[in-house]
C-alpha cells in the first residue's frame, strides 16, 4: 500500500470518534449567538474570498490577454524577420555568385549589366547594382527602372557617427566599401538617406581575384521596398510592422503615420534586429488593447462564480479525499515509471556512495555482469566483476573515481561475467548529487563496446585496403583542403611526380597549368571562395575532364575533379590526374599525317586539272606572242605609230598579269602551310575558289551561277582549307554533269552561301553546291566519306574524307542528299555549314 505524504491533515469527517465528540462538546458549549455568528461568519468569508477572487480573476485575464496580445507580435515580428532574413541572405548568395563570376572573368561589363539587369527585375527590393573597381571608381552600374533617383549615386550626405577633431567623416557607402576591402567577407552599411529622401542600404560584396582585392559589387536595397514586399498580407492586417535605424528614427512603416502620433499609438510592440544585417536596422511590430466589456459581465460572472463556490464548498471533504487519491495515484505511477525506465535501459548504472560501496545497480548492470543485484549491492573493492589479472588497473582506476579525476570521455576497461568471459566496456563516472545540491556519491554508467570495438577493427583494415589500392594505381591522386590550402592525401604516383606539397595539385588544377588550353566552366582558380557556402550542390556533381599541360615534367595529363566533404566535415577537392601524354603525341602526329593528306589531295587536284591549266595558260601566252610578233612586223616595216605601239604594250601587259594571276593562284592553293585560323569573309573565300573552278568548269562546258548572301559575319577559318573543300565539291559536281553526257540546257551547277540559324548547331553560314547530275545511289551516300572509297575508276577515294576532316575541324557539318521531282532523280546537293564569329562583321 503505497505511503501516506507527510502533509496530509485528515478532515473533520476522517478524525477518530474522541476528536469527533470534542468538536461537538466544543460547538454545544457556545451560545446560540455565537453559533448565528460562525454561520454567517462562514459565508460572509466565502462571498469575500469569492469577490477578491473575481477580481484577481479580471486582472488575470487582462494580463494573460496582453501577453497573448504581445505573444502575437513577437510571433509575427519574428516571422516577418525570417522573411527578410532569408531574402538577403538569397540575394546575398547570388551577389556571391556573380562577384566569383567576375573574377574568374566568366563575365565582362555588358554581361555584368544583363544579369544585373534580370537580378533587380526578380528582386524590387533592390535599388541598383554595381560593379565597383579597387578604387571605388564604377566599372558598370544599374539602376533598377522601378526606382527614380535625382542625382548621382554616390552622392549622400555622411551618416556615420560624429567623428572626432581632425578627421574626415566618410559616408556610409566608403565605410562600407572599406569594410569588405578589409575583412574581405560581404558588409552591410547602415542606413542612409538619399537625396530624393529614400532610406536605402547597402551590401558590398569584395571581389578576391587571387588574394588581391579588386573592387566589389554593390547592392543598394530600398528600406521601404523590404517592408512593403515582405511583410505578410496576414501579419499586415494583424499588426503594424515599421523599420527603425539605431536612432529608434522610422524608415518605413505599413501603418500611416498619423496612427503613431495620436491618442490611438499601440500599447505593444516587440523590437528585433533584421538579422544578418549587423548594421542597426531594427524590425517593430505594433499591437492594439482590443478588451473591452468584461466589466459589464462582472455581475455575471460575480454569481456563477459564487455559485461554483457554494457547490464547492458542499462537496469540499469529497474533493479533498479524491485529490488524495490522485496524489497516492501519481506517486505509485512515477516510482513505477521510474523502476520500468530504469529496468529497461540497456545501459548499466550503478550507484556508489562516498566511500565507494555499491548502493545501487539496474536490471541492465546486472544482466551484463551476469550478477544479481543481492550479490552486488553493499560490496565494497575488489568487486567481483574486475578480471582478477587486471585487479591493480582496476584498483587504480577506482581511485581516481573516488578523487573525481575521471576524463569526461569515459575509460575503456575489461569486464568479467559471473560465468568468467569477459568483454570490452566503456564507464562514465559523474557526481551523485542530491536536492540540496549536496553530493552522496558517484553515478556509474557502462556500455558493452564489443561490437564497436569490431567494427571499429574492420574499419581500420578497410581503411588500409582503399589506401593500398591507391597507391597501386598509376594515376596522380591528391585530395586539397578548399579552406587552408591543404594537402589532406596524396598517393605514391603524385608523390613520385609532385612530391608532397600542393603546389602540384594547384597546377593540376589549373592555377599554374598550361596557358594555351580554353578556359574551364569549373574553372578552380576561384575555390577558396567557396568557403562557407552551401556545398551539397558542389559534392553531388562532378567537374568536366580537361588535360592539363605541365612544363617541369614535359607531359600531358587528364585531370578529372571533384568536391567532397572530408572526414572531419571540411570541404576538400579530389584530382585525379592521368598520363596522357603518350596518346596527345600520337595525336600530333596524325594531325601532322592529316595536313599532309590535305597538301596531297591539292596537288592531286592541281595535277587533274593540268591539262585545263595548260590550256588556260595558252591563251594570254598566245596573246602575248600574238602581239609581240605584230610589233616585230610593223617595227621593222616602220609603219606603227608611238600611240598604237603603246596600246599594243598595254594589251601585252594585261594578258601577262593574267598569266601571272593564274599561276599564283595556283601556287598559293598547293603550297604548303600550317594550317592558319584567322578571320575571313565567305565573299572572299568563294571568288578565290571559284576562279580556280573556273579552268576545270571551262574545259568540261559547265556553267556555274554563285549566290552569295549580303552582310555576313565573319568566319574564324583557314580559307585555304576551306577554298579546298569548295573546289573539290565544284569539280565533283562538274565531273558528275559531264560523265552524265547532259544536254547543254542542264550543264549548269549552283553554288550559294546563306545565313542559317539550327537549334542544335545555333548561328551558322550554309555553303552549298546544286548540280543537275544523276545523283548518288543510296550505298555510296552511306560510304563516300570513308578513306579510299571512290566511285571513280581512277579516284584515290580520300577527296571526300579530307572534306569532312576539314568541316569538322571547323566545327562544322557537312551533308549530302539527292533531289527528286518525283520518283526521278534530277540532281545532288552538298553542303556544309561554318559557324559565325560572335563579333559583328562590316557590311558587305
Amino acid at each position: 500500500m503505497p505511503a501516506v505524504p507527510s502533509d496530509f491533515r485528515p478532515s473533520t469527517h476522517e478524525l477518530p470518534p474522541r476528536s469527533r465528540r470534542l468538536f461537538g462538546k466544543w460547538w454545544r458549549r457556545q451560545s446560540p449567538a455565537r453559533q448565528d455568528r460562525f454561520a454567517t461568519l462562514g459565508p460572509l468569508v466565502s462571498v469575500l474570498l469569492f469577490l477578491a477572487a473575481i477580481i484577481a480573476a479580471f486582472w488575470y485575464l487582462r494580463s494573460e490577454e496582453l501577453e497573448r496580445e504581445h505573444e502575437s507580435v513577437k510571433r509575427d515580428t519574428e516571422v516577418t524577420q525570417q522573411q527578410i532574413r532569408l531574402r538577403l541572405i538569397e540575394n546575398q548568395e547570388q551577389l556571391v555568385r556573380i562577384a566569383r563570376e567576375i573574377t574568374t572573368r566568366a563575365i565582362d561589363q555588358d554581361e555584368f549589366l544583363g544579369q544585373a539587369s534580370t537580378f533587380t527585375r526578380e528582386r524590387p527590393e533592390v535599388v541598383s547594382l554595381t560593379w565597383l573597381a579597387s578604387n571605388r571608381t564604377p566599372a558598370a552600374s544599374y539602376l533598377s527602372p522601378s526606382h527614380t533617383f535625382n542625382g548621382s549615386r554616390y552622392s549622400e550626405a555622411p551618416v556615420a557617427p560624429p567623428a572626432a577633431a581632425g578627421t574626415v567623416t566618410k559616408s556610409e557607402p566608403e565605410w562600407a566599401f572599406e569594410a569588405a576591402r578589409d575583412l574581405r567577407q560581404p558588409v552591410y552599411s547602415r542606413t542612409y538617406t538619399t537625396v530624393n529622401g529614400q532610406h536605402v542600404f547597402q551590401v558590398q560584396v569584395p571581389l578576391i581575384d587571387r588574394s588581391a582585392f579588386a573592387g566589389t559589387v554593390v547592392a543598394e536595397y530600398s528600406v521601404e521596398a523590404l517592408l512593403r514586399y515582405f511583410v505578410p498580407t496576414e501579419v499586415a492586417n494583424r499588426h503594424g510592422m515599421i523599420l527603425m535605424d539605431a536612432n529608434d528614427r522610422v524608415l518605413a512603416s505599413t501603418t500611416s503615420r498619423g496612427m503613431l502620433k495620436n491618442s490611438e499609438r499601440p500599447s505593444i510592440f516587440h523590437d528585433i534586429p533584421v538579422a544578418p544585417v549587423g548594421n542597426g536596422l531594427i524590425l517593430r511590430g505594433l499591437g492594439y488593447r482590443t478588451s473591452i466589456g468584461l466589466i459589464s459581465n462582472t455581475l455575471f460572472w460575480m454569481v456563477a462564480a459564487l455559485s461554483v463556490l457554494t457547490v464547492w464548498m458542499l462537496l469540499g471533504t469529497w474533493r479533498h479525499m479524491r485529490r488524495r487519491l490522485q496524489v497516492q495515484s501519481a506517486l505509485v505511477a512515477e516510482t513505477n515509471f521510474r523502476r520500468a525506465m530504469e529496468n529497461s535501459m540497456l545501459t548499466g548504472m550503478r550507484a556508489m556512495d562516498m566511500e565507494g560501496r555499491i548502493t545501487y545497480v539496474n536490471a541492465a548492470y546486472c544482466s551484463m555482469t551476469g550478477f544479481s543485484e543481492a550479490e552486488l549491492i553493499g560490496k565494497l573493492p575488489p568487486f567481483p566483476h574486475w578480471p582478477p589479472d587486471r585487479m591493480e588497473e582496476n584498483r587504480r582506476l577506482f581511485e581516481q573515481e573516488l578523487q573525481g579525476r575521471s576524463p569526461a570521455g569515459g575509460i575503456e576497461v575489461k569486464v568479467m561475467r559471473k560465468d568468467g568471459t569477459t568483454f570490452d566496456a566503456r564507464m562514465y563516472v559523474s557526481p551523485l548529487v542530491d536536492a540540496k545540491g549536496h553530493q552522496t556519491g558517484w553515478m556509474t554508467s557502462m556500455t558493452n563496446i564489443t561490437e564497436a570495438k569490431r567494427i571499429r577493427d574492420q574499419l581500420s583494415a578497410s581503411h588500409e585496403r582503399f589506401t593500398t589500392v591507391l597507391e597501386g594505381l598509376e594515376a596522380a591522386v591528391s585530395v586539397l583542403s578548399v579552406q587552408q590550402g591543404e594537402l589532406l592525401f596524396a598517393n605514391r604516383s603524385y608523390r613520385l611526380w609532385f612530391g608532397a606539397d600542393a603546389r602540384g595539385h594547384a597546377s593540376l588544377a589549373g592555377e599554374h597549368g598550361d596557358d594555351s588550353l580554353p578556359p574551364q566552366p569549373d574553372g578552380d582558380d576561384s575555390v577558396d571562395n567557396l568557403s562557407g557556402l552551401p556545398t551539397q550542390e558542389l559534392t553531388e556533381a562532378g567537374s568536366d575532364p580537361r588535360e592539363v599541360y605541365i612544363e617541369s615534367l614535359d607531359k600531358w595529363f587528364d585531370v578529372r575533379a571533384r568536391y567532397l566533404q572530408w572526414t572531419d566535415g571540411r570541404l576538400a577537392q579530389m584530382l585525379i590526374a592521368t598520363d596522357v601524354t603518350a596518346r596527345r603525341r600520337a595525336e600530333e602526329q596524325a594531325a601532322q599525317q592529316a595536313e599532309k593528306a590535305q597538301v596531297t589531295s591539292r596537288l592531286v587536284t592541281m595535277g587533274e586539272m593540268a591539262s585545263s591549266v595548260a590550256h588556260e595558260l595558252n591563251q594570254p601566252l598566245a596573246a602575248i606572242t600574238n602581239y609581240c610578233n605584230g610589233i616585230i612586223s610593223r617595227v621593222k616595216a616602220n609603219t606603227i605609230e608611238t600611240p598604237d605601239l603603246l596600246a599594243v604594250l598595254e594589251k601585252t601587259s594585261k594578258q601577262a598579269q593574267r598569266a601571272g594571276q593564274i599561276i599564283h593562284r595556283i601556287r598559293a592553293f598547293v603550297k604548303r602551310s600550317e594550317p592558319q585560323r584567322q578571320p575571313a569573309q565567305a565573299r572572299e573565300i568563294v571568288e578565290d575558289a571559284v576562279e580556280l573552278a573556273m579552268i576545270e568548269l571551262r574545259r568540261r562546258n559547265v556553267g556555274i551561277h554563285t549566290y552569295v548572301a549580303q552582310r555576313l559575319p565573319l568566319l574564324m577559318v583557314d580559307p585555304i582549307l576551306i577554298e579546298q573543300v569548295l573546289l573539290n565539291l565544284l569539280k565533283n559536281a562538274a565531273e558528275a554533269i559531264d560523265n552524265a553526257k547532259l544536254p547543254p540546257s542542264r550543264r549548269n551547277l549552283e553554288l550559294r552561301v546563306i545565313p542559317r540559324h539550327t537549334p542544335e548547331e545555333g548561328g551558322v553560314i550554309e555553303f552549298s553546291v546544286t548540280d543537275s547530275g544523276p545523283g548518288l545511289k543510296e550505298e555510296v551516300l552511306g560510304r563516300m566519306y570513308e578513306a579510299f572509297f571512290s566511285t571513280k575508276s581512277d579516284g584515290l577515294g580520300i577527296g571526300l574524307s579530307l572534306c569532312r576532316s576539314i568541316v569538322e575541324s571547323h566545327r562544322g557539318r557537312i551533308r549530302a542528299e539527292n533531289l527528286y521531282n518525283g520518283p526521278s532523280v534530277v540532281g545532288c546537293r552538298f553542303s556544309f555549314t561554318l559557324p559565325v564569329e560572335t563579333t559583328p562583321s562590316a557590311n558587305h
